[in-house]
């Protein structure tokens, strides 16, 4: 580590919430990797809500959006919210090393920040997730995500949200590719706390939402011998759809919604492989954790990071129901012919030291 960073240097990660998906778990396994490397680490928030055990040696700060709604939408309220967060973060925590602002709502706020040293991290492939293939107004959305991201260098979670972004933005920013971290030694240790009620099953683990594409999953479940049961982790506003479908292809009895669950891995772990039929990923964080446990992992081979993590063998053709059905009978029949190993480059310390090695760059 570079002379020019003390040991009780300051790191602050900002995040609309704590409350539960990757981008959030990416921010405690990331501070938790800074505070074993020696920093002081504050994580910054702007709703209360928490769905994670807190690493107490992080200290935890509040700014209540919900305080500013009155303030029209958009650069009056996160001038103001930034102006905000700059006197508290003087004030009560000091002049921090690194920033790493996390989503759109943070970093929207942190696009007026006048503290230095900010980095975005970005958590999703952006073309895919603002959806500009269908946006009307595109060249207007491009440039206010260009005019919030050209602020302050970016990190992509995967190469494929790095090349994404320069394609639609060019040479705005300082940009790098760093992988999310995986602390194997923990996700290791919550695996143990508790057996599952199922045995030999298939795990999805995602929110219902759009990209994760539930239902192409379950369509091309539906067109195999169900040999495993299909148990879908996860919470989301798509989830009431997700569950008539279900009923609709007749799949009641093979299909459990286990709902959010804090410590999702009792049940990768016990599994007999995970399934993944996204759309899109910024970096298919659950894959990473599954390899972590030793479980097979089969998952479309959408942009972005399934690639980077997974053999040729593992992947299959996104939103294509025979392909996908194809390989969740072969894994159904055989699942360790789809293990892979763990890339040790992942575990989080190595992680944050390339955050370091960033800003110093």
């Amino acid at each position: 580590m570079s002379a020019i960073l003390s040991k009780k240097d300051k790191i602050v990660l900002s995040i609309n919430s704590l409350q539960g998906a990757g981008a959030e778990r990416f921010v405690l396994t990331i501070g938790a990797a800074f505070h074993q490397l020696g920093f002081d680490v504050h994580v910054l928030t702007f709703n209360s809500k928490v769905e994670f055990t807190l690493n107490e040696n992080l200290t935890y700060h509040l700014i209540d959006y919900e305080r500013y709604r009155w303030l029209p939408k958009g650069k009056i309220r996160n001038s103001v919210i930034a102006r905000t967060v700059d006197q508290y973060i003087g004030k009560k925590i000091g002049h921090p090393i690194l920033v790493l602002s996390n989503l759109e709502r943070s970093d929207g706020i942190f696009s007026y920040s006048k503290l230095p040293n900010i980095v975005y991290v970005i958590h999703n492939t952006l073309s895919l997730y603002y959806r500009f293939s269908q946006a009307d107004n595109l060249q207007q959305l491009k440039s206010k995500l260009i005019a919030t991201y050209s602020k302050h260098p970016c990190v992509c979670v995967s190469a494929g949200v790095k090349e994404d972004f320069i394609t639609q933005f060019a040479d705005i920013t300082p940009i790098a590719a760093i992988h999310n971290p995986i602390d194997r030694y923990e996700i290791q240790k919550l695996a143990d706390a508790f057996v599952p009620e199922y045995q030999n099953y298939i795990i999805h683990v995602g929110s219902f939402k759009e990209a994760k594409r539930h239902d192409i999953l379950l369509k091309a479940y539906a067109q195999t011998d169900q040999s495993l049961p299909l148990l879908l982790l996860g919470q989301g506003k798509l989830q009431k759809d997700i569950e008539q479908l279900v009923t609709q292809l007749g799949l009641t009895d093979k299909v459990v919604f286990l709902g959010f669950c804090e410590n999702p891995y009792p049940y990768i772990k016990h599994a007999k492989f995970k399934v993944l039929a996204s759309d899109w990923e910024g970096f298919a964080l659950v894959i990473a954790e599954a390899l972590a446990l030793g479980v097979p992992v089969i998952s479309t081979d959408c942009p972005s990071g399934p690639r980077e993590l997974l053999p040729e063998n593992n992947l299959m053709p996104k939103a294509d129901i025979s392909a996908i059905s194809k390989k969740l009978s072969q894994a159904m029949q055989d699942p360790q012919q789809f293990y892979a190993d763990f890339d040790e480059a992942l575990l989080p310390t190595t992680i944050a030291e390339k955050y370091l090695a960033f800003i110093q760059s």
